[in-house]
C-alpha cells in the first residue's frame, strides 16, 4: 500500500487573487509593495524576499494549484509540498497527465506522463502522485548525492523502504536515469537527519574515505553524545553543521546549542576523539569536507571518483 501524507507543506506567504483585493487606485500589476507570483495572484514583495529559493518555490507551486485545482503534481513540486528536500529555485512547476502521449513544457510548466499507470492522490484538495513515486522520479532526474537526500528524507519521513522502491522501480519501464535511481536507492538510509547529512555522506565514498558508522553513540563522563559520522578503529568523528542544528532564526537558542556543542566537543577530545567539522556549502563544495577529514587524520582506502564528485553542486533542474 502506498504511503499517504496526512497534510501537506502550506504556502510559506499569504497569495491573494486580484479578484479578492477591490481597491481604489492603480492595480496590482503597479504596486510595487506587491509582487506578481503566478497570473492574477499576487504576494507582499517584502515577504517574499525574505523567503529562501526553496519557499519562494513552495509558494508559486501552492499559487499554480490555486489557478489549476484539478493539477496533480509531481517530482519537486510534490515534494515541496510533501516537506521533502529540494535543492535551489527548481525552474519549473511539475505536474502529471496520465491522458498524454508525451511529456511536454510549456512556460514554466512541465507536465509529464508515464508509459505505466500511476496511483495519485489528493491531500487537503491538492493532488500529488503517489510519495513512492516521487521519489523515484528524482533519484532518475537530479544529480545522485541530491536523489539520495530526497530517498534518505522520504525513508524517515514516510517509512519507506529503499528494497520496496527498487522492486516498484523494477516494474517501471521507463529507462531514464536508471542507474542514477538505483545508486541513489541503494544507498538510502533513514538514519541520516538533514539533506547536507546525506550529501555528506555521498561525498565521503566518492572521496575514497571508508565508510562511516552513522549516528553512534558516546558514552563521555556519563552522557551519551551522538555523532553524524563516526570512524571508530581511528577514533574519527565527522560532524556536519548547519545554521538550524544551532536553533535557526532563534539567536539566544542558537548561542546556546552552540556552547553546549563546544562542550561536547571538548569531552570528546578528552577521551581521545578528533573531531572534523564541516557545513553544507562545505559538503556540496567537496574540498572542506575533504580537508576537515584530512585534517583529522582519515585515509583514503581506495582512488577518488572525480566524475562523481565533479557532479554533487551541477543541478541544471533548479537556478
Amino acid at each position: 500500500m502506498d504511503a499517504v501524507p496526512r497534510t501537506l507543506r502550506a504556502s510559506p506567504t499569504p497569495l491573494m487573487f486580484t479578484s479578492d483585493t477591490p481597491r481604489p487606485g492603480p492595480p496590482l500589476w503597479r504596486d510595487e509593495s506587491l509582487v506578481r507570483v503566478r497570473t492574477g495572484i499576487y504576494a507582499v514583495r517584502a515577504a517574499w524576499d525574505a523567503l529562501p529559493p526553496w519557499d519562494r518555490y513552495l509558494a508559486r507551486v501552492h499559487a499554480f494549484a490555486l489557478t489549476r485545482p484539478d493539477a496533480v503534481f509531481s517530482h519537486e513540486s510534490a515534494a515541496a509540498l510533501l516537506g521533502l528536500p529540494i535543492f535551489g529555485h527548481p525552474r519549473t512547476i511539475h505536474i502529471f497527465d496520465a491522458r498524454r502521449a508525451k511529456s511536454v513544457r510549456y512556460g514554466d510548466v512541465t507536465v509529464h506522463t508515464s508509459l505505466d499507470t500511476r496511483p495519485t492522490c489528493t491531500v487537503v484538495g491538492i493532488g500529488l502522485t503517489a510519495v513512492e513515486d516521487v521519489v523515484i522520479d528524482l533519484c532518475r532526474a537530479l544529480p545522485p548525492a541530491f536523489g539520495v537526500a530526497v530517498a534518505d528524507a522520504a525513508l524517515r519521513a514516510f517509512g519507506l523502504e529503499s528494497e520496496r522502491l527498487l522492486e516498484r522501480a523494477a516494474l517501471q519501464r521507463n529507462a531514464y536515469g536508471a542507474r542514477r535511481m538505483r545508486w541513489a536507492l541503494t544507498h538510502a538510509t533513514p538514519l541520516a537527519e538533514s539533506p547536507a547529512e546525506s550529501i555528506s555522506r555521498a561525498v565521503i565514498e566518492w572521496c575514497g574515505f571508508p565508510s562511516p558508522g552513522l549516528q553512534v553513540e558516546h558514552d563521555v563522563d556519563g552522557r551519551i553524545f551522538r555523532s553524524d559520522f563516526c570512524w571508530p578503529e581511528q577514533n574519527i568523528i565527522g560532524e556536519c553543521d548547519g545554521w538550524l542544528k544551532y536553533g535557526g532564526e532563534d539567536p539566544v537558542a542558537a548561542a546556546e546549542a552552540v556552547r553546549a556543542e563546544k562542550r561536547r566537543e571538548d569531552a570528546l577530545r578528552r577521551e581521545g576523539w578528533q573531531i572534523a567539522r564541516w557545513d553544507y556549502p562545505g559538503a556540496v563544495g567537496v574540498t572542506a569536507l575533504r580537508n576537515a577529514l584530512t585534517a583529522a587524520g582519515l585515509r583514503q582506502v581506495r582512488r577518488a571518483e572525480v566524475a562523481a564528485l565533479a557532479s554533487v553542486g551541477r543541478n541544471v533542474r533548479s537556478k
